[in-house]
């Protein structure tokens, strides 16, 4: 999904405005605008086709939803048909090219397939295990296209979505929601536009020229990739819940201060929580979880993890990233508690630095580029970083960061660059998520006005379009 701020702003201005208004007068006109309305978004974010291949998926979840009951027969097989379905469709469209080394390709993919297809499947397996029982109108539409959340997550559970529409605060909102709704809006912009961005910059300007990269350049562009990542999808899920909020509705929490974790498990307990729940849920714990030996729970943790990195991509590179995590886990539940004595400090820094270093391969091209970096980080000689780094980063695009620091010729250029990662990392590191400040949040005129100014200044210095980055998955 393309991030085009205003265009996305108008969009749910729109909605909020008919849906509330309809929830006055009749419930189910309120929901049935509501679900046309996530029709519609998808329609101009992923066109007919995808809407098409996804409405597929959606009426085979339907009729598989009819025959999982307690008393339906040949209940298993319902649901082994319906899973083989969707996953099917979605190694046909994503991963054709990778399993055939090349030779077929459909060349294009529905936009949010990966997450629709675990929404589905997550959907079916509660059916099936009776922790979910829908009425046979229930909205399986809203619930696949929901626009908040259909491009780039968080995943819905379907055991937390659908009784939030039978709740009176859905599409009747109060004003705490919806100044939490706008604030968490408000915090995800300025992810997006004054971080993410300007951290893609350099990225981008790093992995174009990997030859050329000094040591200290490669560490800027693997911590840029570390921060801009998390800025932008955890910035997404910001946006995406504040609009729910908005609609009287709560989302997920995806995003808990990833980064200042001290082991890769609590990093994943951490980081997109929803696909780590899920995989736990419909994958580890079918296969035996850690009920069945040790060496039983090492496999299935590498299994999650490598479903993990396949679900983000097909490539070799997302296949390395996904087993780098896995044997980390296993690595750290083989060493056992000796590793809690370790001092904090050293512990919170070899899994800050574990963790930068597999992103290289999720972001690299490939695994040579991905070699290439990491030999620059570590042979690139001592220079200091080049100014090419920074093209683009002050540019129109990058606008409020421009403003940020005055022209302090010839230091404006590292100074500002300081600035971007300093406010980087302490952001990332912050203890409390936004989820957190929401529900405690207490709006003020002299917050009110400084949040609201600092977004229009994001909304106004931002111009073209930008891609956030989960919606490649």
């Amino acid at each position: 999904m393309s991030f085009q701020s205003l265009s996305f702003f108008a969009f749910l201005a729109v909605t909020l405005g008919v849906c509330l208004t309809l929830r006055k007068k009749s419930a189910p006109s309120a929901l049935m605008a509501l679900e046309l309305a996530c029709l519609v978004f998808y329609l101009i974010g992923g066109g007919w086709k995808g809407l098409i291949v996804l409405a597929a998926g959606v009426a085979v979840t339907r009729a598989a939803a009819l025959r999982l009951g307690p008393e339906a027969p040949n209940r298993r097989r319902t649901l082994v048909l319906a899973c083989v379905w969707h996953v099917g469709v979605l190694l046909v469209f994503k991963y054709t090219g990778f399993l055939t080394g090349g030779a077929l390709s459909v060349g294009w993919a529905p936009l949010g397939l990966s997450f629709f297809t675990f929404q589905q499947l997550w959907l079916l397996k509660e059916l099936y295990t009776g922790q979910t029982a829908l009425e046979p109108d229930a909205p399986l539409a809203l619930y696949a296209f929901f626009f908040p959340t259909v491009t780039s997550g968080p995943i819905l559970r379907p055991g937390a979505f659908f009784p939030q529409l039978k709740e009176e605060r859905f599409l009747r909102p109060d004003w705490s929601d919806a100044a939490a709704g706008v604030y968490a809006i408000c915090c995800g912009t300025i992810k997006k536009v004054l971080l993410a961005d300007g951290f893609g910059a350099v990225v981008d300007n790093g992995w174009a020229r990997l030859g050329d990269l000094s040591a200290p350049s490669a560490w800027l562009v693997i911590l840029g990739y570390t921060l801009q990542l998390y800025f932008d999808f955890s910035g997404y899920c910001d946006i995406a819940s504040g609009a729910a909020r908005l609609l009287g509705l709560r989302l997920p929490l995806n995003f808990n201060s990833p980064y200042r974790s001290l082991s890769v498990g609590e990093f994943w307990k951490r980081w997109h929580i929803t696909l780590t729940t899920f995989l736990r849920e419909c994958v580890y714990f079918p296969l035996g979880g850690s009920r069945k030996g040790a060496g039983r729970t090492y496999w299935n943790i590498l299994v999650i993890f490598l479903i993990s990195g396949f679900w983000h991509g097909a490539g070799w590179t997302f296949l390395v990233w996904g087993a780098l995590h896995g044997l980390g886990q296993v690595a750290e539940r083989a060493w056992g508690s000796g590793r809690d004595r370790l001092p904090r400090a050293l512990r919170w820094a070899l899994t800050f630095l574990f963790v930068n270093l597999a992103w290289v391969f999720f972001r690299a091209p490939d695994l040579a580029a991905a070699g290439e970096l990491l030999r620059a980080a570590v042979t690139g000689g001592l220079a200091a970083p080049q100014d090419w780094l920074l093209e683009g980063l002050f540019s129109k695009e990058t606008g409020a960061l421009r403003l940020l620091v005055p022209a302090l010729t010839p230091w404006e250029d590292a100074l500002r660059l300081l600035v971007l990662y300093g406010a980087g990392l302490a952001a990332a590191l912050w203890p409390r998520n936004v989820q957190e400040r929401m529900d405690t949040f207490r709006p003020t005129v002299r917050l009110g006005l400084g949040l609201g100014l600092l977004t229009l200044w994001c909304v106004l210095s931002f111009s073209g379009v930008t891609t956030f980055i989960y919606s490649n998955f």
